[in-house]
């Protein structure tokens, strides 16, 4: 199984792309990849698909990557000490939640050594921003029995053909594995294809655990298909994310507030 690739996939709108230089190439028996820059951004693909992106000038861009970061900010600020992401890619997540969020663990769990060697060298994702697991991420978690995390990132994605495809499917099993991992009053971050399949994992959620999370929500950005689920254990509302995002200042960014996303409940 692909379990643990951590690959990610989106289509990124072609008017917005700007020109790009290769820095770097690697070619194994079945993998190709490619690290670009575009600006100060810094790209990863893989097979031709595109995985990661990260701006140091500019940490928040309006990208999808930004979408996995936004509600951790349902949780009070300084509240979220231990974030676990599965499926680092370049690692454009981690760079999010160490420089936005600033908890006092990241771990990141990812099964090519290539991504975790581009990671540390392209990402500048250092041992003092996380702690980068070669794993597969399934057995990884299934056998772990440290400390719950306040916040679980599950970026899991391969590609078949240049097309972007979940490594590991959000059924039952997986989902149940990912909550218990879960602080009591954590959230869980889940990133899908299509809305369609957020959906279908959402149906499975309150069947299975239907008192685990208080609250679910869609996040969607225009011009990527990616719906990203997050799923908060406390009641909250969309509105006080935002109100949230409003006061909210981070070094270096934008204000989280101008980000064109879009957020809508899923569940009660």
């Amino acid at each position: 199984g692909l379990g643990g690739v951590g690959l990610y996939c989106t289509d990124f709108p072609a008017s917005h792309a700007p020109r790009m230089a290769v820095i770097w190439t690697n070619t194994t028996s079945d993998m190709h990849f490619e690290v670009r820059r575009a600006g100060r951004s810094i790209r990863l693909y893989t097979n031709g698909v595109f995985h990661s992106q990260y701006n140091p000038a500019n940490p928040v861009a309006g990208t999808v990557w930004d979408l996995l970061l936004l509600p951790a900010f349902f949780r009070p600020s300084g509240t979220i000490r231990r974030a676990l992401v599965l499926g680092v890619g370049g690692g454009a997540v981690i760079r999010l939640l160490h420089h936005c969020i600033q908890p006092e663990q990241i771990i990141g769990v990812e099964l090519d050594p290539t991504h975790i060697s581009i990671a540390r060298r392209f990402f500048g994702v250092s041992q003092r921003r996380a702690d980068l697991i070669e794993a597969d991420a399934v057995r990884w978690l299934r056998g772990y029995r440290g400390r719950k995390f306040d916040l679980i990132v599950d970026d899991l994605f391969g590609g078949i053909d240049g097309e972007p495809v979940r490594a590991v499917e959000a059924g039952r099993a997986w989902l149940t594995t990912l909550s218990r991992r879960l602080a009591d009053d954590g959230v869980l971050v889940i990133n899908f294809v299509s809305a369609r399949t957020l959906r279908d994992a959402s149906q499975i959620m309150q069947q299975v655990l239907p008192a685990r999370f208080a609250s679910a929500f869609r996040l969607g950005l225009p011009g990527y298909d990616n719906a990203v689920g997050a799923f908060v254990s406390r009641p909250v509302a969309a509105r006080q994310l935002r109100r949230t995002l409003s006061r909210t200042r981070i070094p270096g960014a934008s204000s989280l507030s101008r980000l064109p996303f879009r957020i809508q409940r899923i569940s009660p």
